[in-house]
């Protein structure tokens, strides 16, 4: 599992095919927050766990298709 701290504000979080799911806003313990202001999340926060990253370099890589990110997201009320 990675480790959230390498996990950064900002950050482009992408798919396993390479495709934008949204922004990193922060991390909240187990768990990702999409940044609200992302096209790709529908200008909503999404909530995404830390145990669907592959691994983190300039971007945040999910183990996940983006589409089956989008499908199992939960949205933040």
């Amino acid at each position: 599992m990675v480790d959230p701290s390498q996990i950064r504000e900002h950050l482009e979080v992408v798919g396993s095919d390479g495709e934008h799911v949204g922004r990193v806003d922060h991390v909240i313990g187990d768990r990702i927050e999409l940044a609200k202001l992302d096209l790709a999340g529908g200008f909503k926060h999404h909530l995404i766990p830390v145990s669907w990253v592959g691994h983190v370099d300039e971007h945040v890589h999910l183990t996940l298709t983006r589409d089956e990110a989008r499908a199992r997201w939960t949205e933040k009320q």
